[in-house]
């Protein structure tokens, strides 16, 4: 069958199913800021939308059209297992899974085979659930599934079983407001099934045209909508969205539900042994990974915040958003209050990959650090993971400002921009990205200053444009114990550090103007090298006004009490947080090392 003109189509060939499949992610993509906004089951956080976009648009940009059906429908399925982002993501990618589970080697398939497949399919998704709640995706896709093989012969061609199909998944989205109490104390649909109708509605249209230069030359557009009133929400039991690819899973399913189960709720499964995607909500993502470590190779971990995600949605302070990674070292307490949007760096220690300050604590990073004989390596944010945050605050705010790490110590900063400059041309919004050519205490002292002007009620250009003063005025000094780590991570060369053992030698580590870490000073022995610090803050103070200051530790409190009172006698403040520094700087500076930061006027 062509792929041009409108006639009946009786077979669906791997291209049909390409073009279909850019079809009902273009129009989800387009009604993403609906679906957040009617998003209240199985928690208030206002991202359906936003997950389902993300789930579908990775696979867009990563799927090429075929001529089989099977190879296509085996592509989509993988693509989206494992891009697959939260509950109703992971469960749409269970629908491909199954479908391309019960699929033959076909390179087309009539509607009978279609629509045996598509039957067989659900069981693949209501398995992966570990309680399944009807009113949900689950029921709509059991419906339109139901539907169309208890009618499979009575169509001759997909145009009509499609059009006729349609009123049945209608149907069904309008009794999900009847089938969850919170639903209908909202009167609105599930979300997730109000994304499923959406996506068979773009297939719908194309298989009626299959023009394909027009859905391949349009791009889709973010449809906004009137605000409407509060919704009525149900309390939040787990603040972690958390997910997870293993790879050879060596736990089987059901004992791996058991498992998922001790801590949190609204557990996924889907996939099998050889690729295996988790998803629950949990308060404790760190232990929850510590416990299954050995069940397989953990390929990727996401722990979104459903509460920042919640007041995202429904308790907005202000109308600008602002990011910043996990390099940035404030307290969470700060952090909260601000309502700070923090996307965590990766660490590896050798296979196993983790979340900075999500699945990994910083006092278990310097456990690790000094136990395994693994260095850990740190890598980006990756470009999609802003651009599914970016959609996010982009369907609730009216901009978005991001603060990054320098970019000359990760790409963080560019994958960030890139996102930008995709989600601000989708939406019509400002997101701008800015390099602070610092990291840990300093770049928290940027962020904060950047979020109090937010609270100032400063425009979005106005912070732009003093965020440059703050960049320049940053600073901060880290106290190294040993150079052992810096050797270990390749930033020295073993006989530097030889030497530096030898002779005792401690360093003190910095930033120059363009962000670049540098060897800034060095003494022969801890206290030295802490009184040098002062020396260099006692400098600064003399001729500048200090801001505020931070003062951070690598399990070091006892030297970060010292400092606390130095820079408190010096300053009249106390420090705006005591934190663990960020594994960024403590994977080189390893565990004893000690560090003030600090912004002035």
């Amino acid at each position: 069958m062509s792929l041009t003109g409108p006639g009946p189509l009786v077979e669906l060939d791997g291209r049909n199913l390409y073009y279909a499949f850019i079809a009902g992610a273009r129009k989800v993509i387009e009604n993403q800021v609906e679906l957040n906004r009617i998003n209240v089951f199985p928690v208030s956080d206002g991202d359906t939308g936003t997950n389902l976009a993300g789930t579908i648009r990775s696979v867009i940009e990563s799927l090429h059209p075929h001529r089989s059906y099977k190879i296509t429908a085996d592509r989509i399925a993988e693509a989206t297992m494992i891009n697959a982002r939260g509950n109703s993501g992971i469960i749409f990618a269970q629908f491909f899974y199954g479908l391309s589970n019960e699929t033959g080697e076909f390179r087309s398939v009539t509607l009978k085979q279609f629509a045996e497949s598509l039957m067989k399919s659900v069981s693949y998704v209501y398995a992966a659930v570990a309680r399944p709640v009807e009113g949900t995706m689950l029921t709509v896709i059991k419906d339109f599934a139901d539907y169309i093989y208890n009618s499979r012969n009575k169509f001759s061609d997909f145009n009509h079983m499609l059009a006729s199909s349609y009123e049945i998944l209608k149907k069904s989205l309008r009794e999900t407001k009847s089938k969850l109490a919170v639903l209908g104390k909202n009167n609105v649909v599930d979300a997730g099934a109000k994304g499923f109708v959406l996506f068979f509605e773009g297939i719908m249209e194309f298989i009626n045209s299959r023009n394909i230069r027009d859905l391949m030359s349009s791009r889709p557009l973010t449809t906004h909508f009137e605000k409407a009133e509060e919704m009525i929400t149900e309390k939040m039991s787990f603040r972690y969205c958390t997910e997870a690819v293993i790879k050879d899973c060596r736990i089987d399913r059901e004992m791996l539900i058991r498992t998922l189960e001790k801590y949190g709720d609204s557990v996924v499964v889907a996939g099998a042994d050889k690729l295996r995607r988790i998803h629950l909500h949990t308060n404790v993502p760190s232990e929850l990974f510590n416990n299954i470590r050995d069940a397989g190779t953990i390929t990727f971990q996401k722990a979104d915040d459903m509460v920042r995600h919640y007041q995202t949605a429904n308790e907005r302070k202000w109308k600008i958003a602002l990011v910043t990674d996990s390099t940035c070292d404030l307290s969470q307490e700060l952090i909260d209050n601000y309502q700070i949007n923090v996307l965590p760096v990766n660490i590896n220690f050798g296979e196993n990959h983790y979340l900075d300050k999500v699945t990994l604590q910083p006092e278990q990073f310097y456990s690790l650090l000094s136990e395994t004989k693994d260095h850990p390596k740190t890598s980006q944010v990756n470009e999609n993971t802003f651009v599914n945050l970016y959609s996010h605050l982009a369907s609730h705010y009216d901009s978005v400002i991001a603060i990054h790490l320098s970019d000359k110590l990760s790409g963080t900063f560019f994958s960030s921009q890139k996102a930008a400059l995709k989600i601000s041309g989708e939406f019509g919004k400002p997101v701008t990205v800015l390099n602070s050519r610092n990291l840990s205490g300093s770049l928290g002292l940027i962020v904060l200053r950047a979020a109090q002007a937010i609270e100032s009620g400063f425009s979005h250009d106005e912070i732009v444009s003093q965020a440059e003063k703050w960049i320049q005025n940053a600073r901060i000094f880290v106290s190294v114990k040993t150079m052992k780590y810096m050797v270990r991570g390749g930033r020295v060369s073993a006989a530097t550090g030889l030497i530096a053992k030898i002779l005792n030698i401690n360093p003190i580590v910095s930033l120059d103007q363009s962000g670049k870490a540098v060897l800034f000073d060095k003494t022969f022995s801890q206290k030295a090298n802490m009184e040098r610090v002062m020396n260099h803050v006692q400098k600064i103070n003399d001729n500048k006004k200090i801001w505020n200051y931070i003062v951070l530790h690598a399990n070091n409190t006892r030297s970060a009490e010292w400092f606390s009172g130095k820079m408190e006698k010096l300053t009249g403040k106390k420090p705006v947080s005591v934190v663990n520094i960020s594994p960024v700087i403590g994977a080189n500076a390893g565990a004893g090392a000690a560090s003030v930061a600090l912004l002035y006027d």
